[in-house]
């Protein structure tokens, strides 16, 4: 029988009415013919209330003790998944990260999945069992667990795909699909059919929740379409998928990132390569904005940092202090808005309005970063929600 991986996010398995309907979801699945393996998050926010436990203890948790603390979440929306399925006559198991054989880097809390070993998925599967995974973890060749950052679930459910030769990889959240920006900001947003893995990959990166920016990463490698669906209803999604160069500039999205720090460093010898350095012994991911700076005038360099993973957010701060004294800066006031879309810098026409739009909400833009497939804005947090808008309606035409 062809097999499908299915992924539930948090808000899908919140409680255990949902998990009964995640369940007969399931099992209509079975009955339709397929294999199924299903990977879980932690239900609702039992991750940031662990989060938040962790933190009560240590203003900067040990990565290790916290993959160990934080990996207990998935764990428990597996089994409940799993006694459900059982108690409507479905055989089923439950594995774990490593259980399942998801072998990953030794980097604690932003693990990458470097193989997959699902001998005991396959043998589970053999015997017509539906399979539970929890998702979001694996263990290192260190024989560590691990996790693999905020929305990792994402990136279980791909590899699992991948390694299994998968018919489908279906992505189920509360929404049913992609919008061309979050409908609670741009009421008008409308849902898209279908994106090419580089624009959901762009859109991903610079806050749109829906999908797991390396789970499109990692789909795009090995060819996966990924479906992303709502739990909650039956709806055609959104399917993630290769796709043909477009023929004309257009823009696809307009999302928002409020979660992230802005770090700002001024431009001289060995400077930006040695906060780089610092960023990367911490495990600290970001973007680089902009470069500002001309013939041996001096310059700075933007860093965005989403919070999400930054587990220790004060301690980082201060340690910057102790490295840099004033020749870092630290800014939480600052968001992104993000334009993304195939040809979208092909010429100076979205830039433009883009600076226009700003310019009429009364957003002072601090600094400005263009791709062959983004455009991004970086505004003072009060105007992102107005900034978003305004970009939508203007390069969307609603």
């Amino acid at each position: 029988m062809p097999i499908v991986v299915q992924k539930y996010g948090g808000s899908s398995v919140a409680d255990v009415e949902k998990i009964r309907r995640v369940a007969h979801r399931v099992k209509q699945t079975r009955e339709r013919g397929y294999q199924v393996v299903v990977v879980v998050s932690a239900m609702g926010d039992t991750t940031d209330e662990l989060l938040a436990l962790a933190k009560k203890v240590s203003a900067d948790p040990p990565r290790r003790e916290l993959d160990m603390l934080l990996t207990c979440g998935e764990r428990i929306s597996m089994a409940l998944l799993s006694m459900a399925l059982q108690e409507l006559g479905v055989g089923a198991i439950s594995f774990t990260g490593s259980q399942s054989g998801i072998i990953t880097t030794d980097a604690h809390s932003q693990a990458r999945i470097v193989e997959v070993r699902p001998y005991r998925i396959e043998e589970a599967l053999a015997k017509e069992r539906v399979v539970i995974v929890a998702g979001y973890q694996g263990v290192s060749s260190q024989r560590e667990v691990t996790t693999l950052g905020r929305g990792g679930s994402d990136t279980t459910a791909v590899a699992l795909a991948a390694a299994l030769d998968a018919e489908a990889c279906e992505i189920y959240s509360d929404v049913d699909g992609v919008f061309s920006a979050d409908p609670r900001v741009v009421p008008e947003a409308r849902k898209l059919d279908s994106l090419s893995y580089d624009e959901m990959q762009e859109l991903a990166s610079a806050g749109a929740k829906v999908l797991n920016a390396q789970a499109v990463e990692f789909a795009k490698a090995r060819g996966i379409v990924i479906q992303a669906r709502t739990a909650h209803a039956q709806g055609s999604g959104t399917a993630v998928r290769e796709q043909g160069a477009p023929t004309d500039p257009r823009v696809r999205g307009v999302t928002a990132e409020t979660e992230m720090a802005v770090l700002a460093a001024t431009v001289e010898s060995g400077r930006v390569a040695s906060l780089l350095g610092f960023l990367d012994a911490r495990g600290v991911r970001g973007r680089a904005l902009a470069f500002d700076g001309l013939l041996g005038r001096e310059g700075r360099v933007f860093i965005a940092v989403p919070l999400q993973d930054v587990h220790g957010p004060e301690v980082l701060q201060r340690e910057l202090g102790e490295h840099f004294g004033g020749a870092v800066t630290w800014c939480e006031d600052v968001g992104a808005v993000t334009a993304v879309g195939a040809g979208l810098n092909a010429d100076w026409s979205y830039l433009r309005r883009a600076l226009g739009v700003a310019e009429h909400l009364g957003a002072r833009v601090h600094a400005v970063h263009t791709s062959p497939l983004q455009l991004t804005l970086l505004v003072d947090k009060q105007h992102l929600k107005a900034l978003t808008l305004g970009l939508h309606r203007d390069f969307l035409g609603t």
